[in-house]
């Protein structure tokens, strides 16, 4: 039950002519007054408990992109509804209107939408909607909030999907030319042929050569129905920002476009996030869209102050395949985890799998090695350059442990690892 402005500002109206006419009215009279006039208010204010709720299906939206839900409410009371109506989602989901008027007459329903815009990943949520309900002059009400629970998932934006449809033309033109011009490239056998010079020695079939006059070599076509397995780094170097956002939502985006490449050239795609243990796991053999699934999953994952232990990674990737990989190690460039955690388990890696480290590049780096107007410009770009020069080392270690490694912008980091991929289609390696 509440006292609306209204009732005040008429009760202070009231005093007014005691004050001129002392004899006009008693002060117990004009209380009484009001009290009359209030408890007729409230009595025939319609319960703001006597509804029933339904709100929308649970959905699920990228973020920074408009959903609209809504809240439907019936009125089950004797009188007609006139109030308000208030929806408590959680300030992330950007509810653009969480409040609305309300005219619900007997036994009607009205249904109240709002569209949200949540700015980041995860599920946002509310709990409660209050309901507020006046009389016939507005002068007091009742107000009730029920418990009323909704919550909508937020999955990756996946920004650079837009860039997909190139590359997927550019993996059918390399497929179609390597099983034509190239047939040299690959590990999937393909056809014989006569020797020719330039032909490798090791592709001559000597039990077919035996039955010929002439040399026969086998020829070979990149695979189709490979495996790729994208690892995303969720441990503490992960939670570093890097412009608006970690590093670990910068890796989510290079993991789905990696993810829905592969996947449109045919191979078989398993994503895993690590930390101190495999947290998710996402397989296109799986039922249901890849994307989905792999962007649900995603969404729930956060980075956790933990250290990478990379160490859970090989037995892993034994039980998720058996044959030749191409492995996506999206992780940054941190010199202490690669050293003591990567470094040590790479070889068992690049010893079977082609192994592809994929990382972050800090856009602020550059700007600052080249800002020197101040002396303490200076010793930030001298800072800088000492990060960009280990980076340059820790990519020299890498590749001498048999790892190819990208390190790019984060917007350009998809497109790089997608790029990187189709080289490796081209030349046969994968």
């Amino acid at each position: 039950m509440f006292i609306s402005f209204r009732f005040v500002l008429l009760a202070i109206l009231g005093f007014i002519p005691m004050v001129v006419w002392p004899g006009y009215l008693t002060v117990f009279g004009i209380l009484g007054v009001q009290l009359v006039v209030l408890g007729f208010e409230l009595l025939l204010t319609p319960s703001p408990r006597m509804v029933t709720l339904q709100r929308s299906e649970n959905k699920q939206v990228r973020s920074g992109e408009p959903l609209e839900v809504w809240v439907e409410v019936t009125n089950h009371s004797q009188r007609r509804m006139l109030g308000q109506v208030r929806d408590g989602w959680q300030p992330s989901a950007h509810d653009s209107q969480p409040e609305h008027r309300m005219d619900i007459q007997v036994g009607a329903s009205q249904r109240f939408a709002t569209m949200l815009t949540p700015a980041r990943r995860g599920t946002v949520r509310t709990r409660k909607l209050t309901i507020r309900t006046y009389g016939p002059l507005r002068l007091g009400g009742r107000q009730h909030t029920h418990t009323s629970t909704g919550d909508v998932t937020v999955v990756p934006p996946f920004r650079s999907r837009r860039h997909l449809p190139s590359r997927i033309n550019q993996l059918r033109e390399i497929e179609g030319r390597s099983a034509v011009y190239a047939p040299g490239a690959g590990h999937e056998f393909d056809s014989l042929r006569e020797y020719v010079r330039g032909d490798d020695v090791r592709t001559i079939d000597w039990r077919a050569s035996a039955r010929s006059d002439e040399l026969i070599v086998r020829t070979y076509r990149p695979e189709r129905d490979r495996r790729v397995v994208v690892v995303l780094d969720s441990s503490r170097a992960s939670a570093v920002r890097v412009g608006d956002e970690t590093r670990f939502d910068a890796g989510i985006e290079a993991a789905l476009f990696m993810s829905a490449l592969a996947n449109a050239g045919g191979d078989r795609v398993d994503l895993l996030t690590l930390d101190q243990s495999i947290r998710t796991r996402s397989s296109s053999e799986e039922k249901g869209h890849l994307l989905h699934r792999v962007s649900r999953a995603l969404s729930q994952v956060f980075p956790r102050l933990l250290a990478a232990d990379w160490s859970v990674l090989p037995p892993e990737i034994s039980n998720v395949t058996r044959q030749r990989a191409l492995i996506v190690l999206v992780t940054p460039l941190d010199s202490a985890a690669i050293e003591e955690g990567l470094i040590p388990i790479l070889p068992v890696l690049t010893k079977r799998h082609v192994v592809l480290v994929a990382a972050v590049a800090d856009p602020e780096l550059d700007d600052m090695a080249e800002d020197r107007d101040s002396s303490d410009a200076a010793f930030i770009a001298a800072s800088a350059e000492a990060q960009k020069l280990r980076n340059r080392k820790m990519v020299q270690l890498l590749n001498r442990y048999g790892a190819d490694v990208i390190e790019a912008q984060p917007d350009d980091l998809p497109m790089a690892v997608g790029d990187m991929y189709l080289r490796l289609k081209a030349a046969g390696r994968l």
